[in-house]
């Protein structure tokens, strides 16, 4: 066997193990995913369920696209992530308030990120996309996502709870 042909096989099988991750990752978890066609899982672990439709009529298009389709919006694009005042952030599907302002810090990551949320607001999965393993965040009561969280945040809890402005909505105190 040539060094070329050892080469090209090496690559290929690394590049199709890679793909097979990815495509394993992108399979939708049930509990969270809402498809009128399909009986729905999620109903024994979010008090708040719609079907597909019903949740594009009550959000814009890019709330759905992050909130229900796991999307991020892009970075520096929301007018949160700026947003310093007092009061609370609720979940934008819902309404259920997830972070307090005096918890959220600058992290220059271009998303209003948090240190702590409020206690039971949210729930956690394993995202394996893009090649990596992170911990998702998602709404508790809807489970809408939200972000992700990440263990090089501020003290006193040493997390960064990077959020997707659009998930987010912000009430004044």
């Amino acid at each position: 066997m040539k060094k070329r042909d050892l080469l090209i096989t090496g690559a290929t099988i690394i590049g199709g193990s890679w793909l097979l991750q990815f495509l394993r990752s992108q399979s939708t978890d049930p509990a969270i995913a809402v498809d009128s066609n399909q009986p729905n899982q999620a109903t024994k672990r979010y008090k708040i369920m719609k079907t597909e439709d019903e949740w594009k009529q009550a959000l814009t298009p890019e709330q759905f696209k992050v909130l229900r389709k796991h999307g991020t919006e892009r970075a520096f694009s929301s007018e949160l992530d700026k947003e310093y005042g007092k009061g609370a952030y609720n979940c934008a599907g819902c309404g259920l308030p997830l972070f307090t302002a005096d918890t959220k810090f600058n992290s220059r990551t271009g998303w209003p990120s948090f240190f702590a949320p409020i206690e039971g607001a949210i729930a956690t999965t394993t995202d394996k996309s893009l090649f990596m393993t992170r911990v998702e965040v998602h709404c508790s009561r809807c489970g809408g996502h939200l972000g992700h969280v990440f263990d090089d945040g501020p003290q006193p809890t040493g997390q960064r709870y990077c959020m997707n402005g659009v998930s987010l909505k912000f009430i004044p105190a």
